[in-house]
């Protein structure tokens, strides 16, 4: 493939999706041999008018075009009040192109606020599963929230049977903060092995998504209510930062395309809007989304903009660019649109939905200290300068929402982490993985007293599988750890291993 022409196409298809969006002049309506909805539905980005409705046909998901042999495929959609869609209140066509591998992204208005929807999807005599579709409250309104957040669903190391008690669960919303996929090659040792090698190309990431997305667990979950989805390293490359990939072994113009080749992927298996961009490679995905006045979700990307991780990467010893003040994580526009906003908010909570760890982590007993520097850990000026933010703006109204390190934590977060006397300005919850590292295990209770005693802002640690369900009101966030024993086969029930409370306007998180 000459890479030149391969960026031109991506960057000429994005500029296509953003000028006409789901509306071709040529169209087909095949009648489909096998059920062209195999991937499921699934919703998201709420607003109290509407939101995104996806689905993809792939009648033969894991062919390079889902067997759809480049017809191009008008797609029907329907709303309604009430499961058996006797009261339809939205309709409308929409067009599967093989330019975004037939994948349909219908951006609803002129709904009710505050209220529960059904959707399903039409095309060539097949008719999709039904989806759940909730819009968010009135601007002003300070409706309950209840809502879980995931991440990490690694297909080879296990099972999704936490989405299958998830897709129960009585909530609002589903926030999913990354690492949807893995781009690793097949290992036929796992618990069930990827399809092909690592994967490199658009192609590549289109059959990787329909392989996950195959998933009835995962499926489920899409289908129960909507979701605000993010993504962290695995969408592309392990620990990739910018345009430097996790070996160093591809050129800043090859990791360009492979950029552009995964952006492009995720959003065309994502329920979210129709990018704005020039080239995939700079796809856009910051955004925030409201919960009436209750809650706004700041959506963070912690991986295109930041520089390079320092000190070689992994857990190591500080070294001298670690604190070098000019590198930062989230890229300048990136901070300080979310500063600003943090500022200007009137929401009771603000949530920063993001990937990787906030609180510090020393992984070194007594003076010496061993870090991530792929989590902020990595970025400790950065780091300090937003919380130092939050501390300004939004004190204690605050809390952070994390996945990538595949265990449960539970965090204070301080004003300047470089000073231990710096007061308590907001909360973190650090999720695990769905299936990420296996069934994990039990940790000695020595254990986390040494890890607290050299982290104190540390209240909880735990690795296993699960999500994390939280309830929020005007005054109280319940955070409640739900886990699973095991992923590496079927029917690991459910159990609230551990809940946590955060007070409105009071420093601290408390056990509940």
């Amino acid at each position: 493939m000459d890479r030149r022409l391969f960026v031109s196409d991506l960057a000429r298809y994005a500029a296509l999706c953003a000028a006409v969006p789901n509306v071709w002049r040529v169209t087909s309506r095949p009648r489909f041999a096998d059920d062209p909805f195999q991937l499921g539905v699934a919703s998201g980005d709420p607003t109290p008018t509407g939101g995104v409705l996806w689905t993809r046909l792939a009648p033969r998901p894991f062919e390079p075009d889902g067997g759809m042999d480049g017809l191009r495929t008008t797609v029907d959609w329907e709303v309604a009040d009430d499961e058996a869609f006797r009261t339809i209140v939205k309709k409308g066509r929409a067009t599967a192109a093989p330019e975004l591998a037939f994948s349909v992204h219908v951006e609803l208005e002129g709904l009710q606020p505050d209220r529960w929807y059904f959707y399903r999807f039409m095309s060539g005599g097949a008719t999709s599963k039904t989806g759940r579709f909730r819009t968010a409250p009135a601007d002003g309104a300070m409706s309950p929230l209840a809502f879980a957040f995931a991440s990490c669903q690694h297909w080879e190391q296990g099972l999704f049977t936490a989405f299958d008690h998830l897709s129960r669960e009585e909530i609002d919303l589903g926030v999913h903060l990354g690492d949807y996929i893995y781009e690793y090659a097949g290992n036929t040792r796992s618990v069930r092995t990827h399809q092909g090698l690592e994967i490199r190309t658009l192609d590549d990431y289109r059959r990787r998504y329909a392989q996950y997305k195959s998933d009835p667990m995962l499926q489920a979950a899409h289908a129960r209510c909507p979701w605000v989805v993010t993504w962290d390293d695995h969408e592309v490359d392990n620990n990739y930062a910018g345009l430097v990939g996790e070996n160093g072994m591809e050129s800043t113009d090859q990791m360009r395309a492979r950029r552009a080749a995964a952006y492009q992927g995720w959003w065309e298996h994502q329920p979210v809007r129709v990018p704005r961009v020039q080239s995939w490679a700079d796809l856009t995905i910051t955004r925030s989304v409201n919960w009436g006045a209750l809650a706004r979700f700041w959506v963070l990307d912690t991986r295109q903009y930041r520089d390079d991780q320092a000190c070689n990467d992994g857990t190591q010893a500080p070294c001298a660019e670690w604190s070098d003040p000019r590198r930062g994580l989230l890229g300048a526009p990136q901070e300080e649109w979310l500063v600003k906003g943090l500022g200007a908010s009137r929401a009771h909570w603000q949530v920063l939905a993001q990937q990787i760890m906030m609180a510090p982590y020393d992984a070194a007993e007594g003076d010496a200290i061993r870090t991530s520097m792929d989590q902020w850990s990595g970025y400790p000026v950065a780091r300090d300068r937003l919380l130092g933010e939050v501390a300004k703006r939004a004190p204690n109204r605050t809390v952070v929402l994390t996945g990538d390190i595949h265990s449960n934590w539970v965090n204070d977060l301080r004003s300047d982490f470089s000073r231990p006397d710096r007061p308590v300005v907001g909360a973190e919850f650090v999720g695990t993985s769905i299936s990420s590292g296996g069934n994990g295990g039990d940790v000695p209770a020595a254990r986390l007293d040494d890890m607290r005693r050299e982290n104190p802002h540390l209240h909880w640690y735990q690795n296993r599988r699960g999500y994390v369900r939280c309830t929020v009101n005007r005054d109280v966030w319940t955070a409640d750890y739900r886990t699973v024993p095991f992923v590496d086969k079927p029917g690991a029930p459910i159990e609230t291993a551990s809940t946590w409370r955060v007070t409105h306007g009071k420093a601290g998180i408390e056990k509940a």
